[in-house]
C-alpha cells in the first residue's frame, strides 16, 4: 500500500502542500494549512468495514472516531467533521438512521459539530451495502502540531490502551467463532487521552495505530524519525481473552487495527505524570509505558520478549484482516 501511494498517486500529484504546511509527502494522519497563529489541521479517511455493525461499535461510530483520531494525534482540537455516505439500492432505512446517529453521538462526545455531507445511491450490487468517507477539520496552536517523525532519544513509548481488540474482534465475527468471553471493538474518539497528555507537556509525537496495528504504527515512527524503538512484550497491555483468540485465528494483535487508542512519544522526564494523566480520563484506564526510543539499531523496532530474548518487531506484510476500517 505505502509503495502504491509513493509510485503512483504521490509521483502524479505536483503541489504536495501549501508554504509551510505539513502535506502529502510527510505521509502523516493528517495535514496543516498555517493560519497567523494558528494551523488548520486537515484529515480524511474512507471506511468500507465488513460488516457494518459489529460488536462494539458500527460503520458510522468507526467513521466519526477515525477522523477525529487523525486530528487528535496531530495534536489538533476536532472542531468538525463533514461526510460522504454512498449507499446501496434497498439499503435498509432503519439502519441508514442507526449509523448516523452512531456518528452523531461519537462527534457529540468531544464537543464537535457535522456541518457539510453527500449523499448517494448505487445501483443494486455496484457497492457492498454502504461506503462512508469523512473528513475531518481540528485546529492547534502554531508550531505545535505533532508530527509522527519527531522522536528524540530517550522518549517513552505510551500505548492509551489494550492492544488489538477492533481486528480481533472483526476477525471473530467474519470466521464466527465465539468465544467464552465477548471481545468488542475498542473504537472511540481519542481526543480526551491526547488533551490530557498535551496540558501536561513532553509530548513530541503521536500516531493512531490502525491499519497493521501497533506494529506498522512504531514501525513507521521509527522508520521517519531515523532512531529506533524498543519496546517491552510484557508492557504491552492485551486482553488475555485477545490473546487466546488471536492464536485460535492464527493473527497477531500487534499487527491487527486498534480503534480506540493512540502511541504516545513523550519526553522521558515527564512520562510518569503524562501516564497518570491519561490514566484519569475515560479512554486511557488502561494506558502503560511500552518502551523508550534509542539511537540503533537505526529505522528499527525491537521487540524484549517475556523471556528475555530480542527481535525485529517487523512491519506487516499487507493488511492481516481486511475491510476492518
Amino acid at each position: 500500500m505505502v509503495e502504491l501511494i509513493k509510485d503512483i498517486i504521490l509521483k502524479s500529484i505536483s503541489r504536495r502542500s501549501v508554504l509551510n504546511g505539513i502535506g502529502l509527502d510527510e505521509m502523516d494522519d493528517g495535514a496543516t494549512i498555517p493560519l497567523g497563529d494558528y494551523e488548520i489541521v486537515l484529515s480524511m479517511d474512507g471506511h468500507t468495514v465488513d460488516p457494518i455493525f459489529f460488536p462494539g461499535g458500527d460503520i458510522g461510530r468507526l467513521a466519526a472516531a477515525g477522523t477525529i483520531n487523525d486530528l487528535a494525534v496531530m495534536g489538533a482540537r476536532p472542531l468538525a467533521i463533514m461526510d460522504s455516505i454512498v449507499v446501496e439500492e434497498g439499503f435498509l432505512l432503519s439502519d441508514l438512521e442507526k449509523i448516523i446517529k452512531s456518528m452523531n453521538e461519537t462527534v457529540e462526545e468531544v464537543g464537535a459539530a457535522i456541518i457539510h455531507g453527500d449523499f448517494k445511491v448505487m445501483p443494486k450490487g455496484k457497492i457492498d451495502k454502504i461506503v462512508i468517507s469523512t473528513a475531518g477539520v481540528g485546529l492547534a496552536e502554531r508550531g505545535k502540531v505533532l508530527k509522527d517523525s519527531n522522536l528524540k532519544q530517550g522518549d517513552k513509548v505510551i500505548v492509551t490502551g489494550f492492544v488489538g481488540d477492533h481486528g480481533i474482534a472483526l476477525a471473530s465475527v467474519r470466521e464466527g467463532i465465539e468465544f467464552e468471553a465477548d471481545i468488542k471493538s475498542d473504537v472511540a474518539p481519542v481526543w480526551d487521552v491526547v488533551e490530557a497528555a498535551l496540558r501536561v507537556g513532553g509530548v513530541h509525537a503521536a500516531k493512531d495505530p490502525t491499519r497493521g496495528g501497533l506494529s506498522m504504527a512504531l514501525n513507521e515512527m521509527a522508520s521517519k524519525s531515523g532512531l529506533s524503538i524498543w519496546i517491552k512484550e510484557k508492557d504491552i497491555p492485551i486482553r488475555e481473552e485477545v490473546k487466546a483468540a488471536s492464536e485460535v485465528l492464527g493473527l497477531n494483535p500487534l499487527e491487527v487495527t486498534c480503534e480506540g487508542i493512540a502511541v504516545l512519544i513523550v519526553e522521558g522526564s515527564v512520562a510518569e505524570e503524562v501516564l497518570e494523566a491519561i490514566k484519569k480520563t475515560k479512554h486511557g484506564k488502561h494506558a502503560s509505558i511500552i518502551g523508550e526510543v534509542k539511537k540503533e539499531p537505526m529505522r528499527k523496532v525491537v521487540l524484549e520478549t517475556v523471556v528475555g530474548g530480542k527481535k525485529l518487531l517487523e512491519p506487516p506484510l499487507g493488511e492481516p484482516t481486511p475491510r476492518v476500517c
